[in-house]
């Protein structure tokens, strides 16, 4: 029993180096949620690798393999969680990642 006290104790640093609210524990759990669909992860990598750092739906569709409804509804959901900025041009609709909130998603993984 003593071996496993000392084995667990400090064998891993904190994920933070200071703890955070209730507030700010629910919005990184909902955009790691977010995170956790395979679909999602790879539109964020697919719009940050896109020259110029923005994509449009019509340009996300073929490389996902998905509908254009189920690309632009992931849009939608990590654009309300703030991972995505997004500007209207025409009928168009350019999404690019949103470098500040993308940092504090890094950031509560650092060691």
């Amino acid at each position: 029993m003593r071996t496993i006290a000392l084995i667990t104790q400090g064998c891993c640093p904190p994920l933070m180096k200071t703890p955070i609210d209730e507030a700010e524990a629910e919005r990184l759990a909902g955009a790691f949620k977010l995170l956790g669909d395979p679909g999602r992860l790879r539109l964020l990598s697919l719009i940050a690798a896109h020259p110029g750092g923005e994509a449009c739906v019509c340009e996300l569709t073929e490389p996902l393999g998905l509908s254009q409804p189920t690309v632009s509804h992931h849009l939608k959901l990590l654009h309300q969680a703030g991972l995505l900025e997004r500007e209207k041009r025409s009928t168009w609709v350019y999404y690019k990642v949103d470098p500040a909130t993308l940092k504090t998603v890094r950031d509560a993984l650092a060691i």
